[in-house]
Formats: structure tokens, C-alpha cells, sequence
């Protein structure tokens, strides 16, 4: 037996974008984004921090390219590219992202309090319990 969940996206010239998410239920659900798949258990939290209602058409472009990068690097089953699809008043566009083009989430970071740090420095200083004020 299969089983699936549907994002389902559209435009229309009465009330613009819409996107609904349809779980394994089947209860159809208005929401302002809709991610699903294997890779989408690591994306909540940076849905949660990153997404903004009113993003233009390329920003949303790059915040999708970088969620699903953030999904590959978290999950082996998400693949090794980005295809994207916008669709508006314009029309229907697709793009494709080879996966030597995506962003790596590793290099954005930089290393804070990390224990490298502590050993690369001639005299650490020691470390002291938190303050529970």
C-alpha cells in the first residue's frame, strides 16, 4: 500500500499565489509555505527563524535553493540537486541548480566557543561554571 502527502501550488487572477498542504490524512490546509518529503524533518527550525511573508520572487527563489541545500547535507535521500518552480501572474518558471552550484551550510558558519579554538591558543583561559543568576 503507498502512501503520500501533496503540496499543491497555484495562481489565479481572483486571490493571487495560494499553496496547500495535503498529509496523509487528507485534510486540505491553506498555509503560507508547505514543505514535505524525507529531507523536511531538518528544515522546520530554519522555516521557523527565515521565512517572511512578502519575500519577492528571487528571495523566495534563494530561500527555497537554500532550504533544500540544508535538507541534502542533512539527508541522503534528498538528492543531489535543486529544481524550482514559481508560478504567478507571469506564468510558469523552472529553474534547475546543479549540486556543485548549491550552497554549502558549513562554510556560512563561524566556529564560536569551539573546542579547536580553545586548542590553538597558547594559554587557554579555564573554564568556569555558568552563573545560575
Amino acid at each position: 500500500m503507498l502512501q503520500t502527502g501533496l503540496i499543491i501550488g497555484g495562481w489565479d487572477k481572483y486571490e493571487g499565489g495560494k499553496i496547500y498542504g495535503v498529509p496523509l490524512g487528507g485534510t486540505i490546509l491553506e498555509q503560507p509555505f508547505a514543505i514535505g518529503g524525507s529531507g523536511s524533518t531538518y528544515l522546520y527550525g530554519f522555516f521557523d527563524q527565515e521565512w517572511r511573508d512578502g519575500m519577492t520572487k528571487d528571495e523566495a527563489e534563494k530561500f527555497v535553493v537554500k532550504a533544500v541545500s540544508l535538507a541534502i547535507a542533512r539527508d541522503g535521500a534528498s538528492g543531489g540537486m535543486v529544481r524550482t518552480v514559481s508560478i504567478n501572474s507571469e506564468g510558469v518558471t523552472r529553474n534547475f541548480y546543479p549540486g556543485d552550484t548549491l550552497p554549502l551550510w558549513h562554510e556560512e558558519l563561524e566556529p564560536q566557543n569551539s573546542l579547536l579554538d580553545l586548542m590553538s591558543t597558547s594559554s587557554p583561559e579555564p573554564m568556569t561554571p555558568l552563573d545560575p543568576k
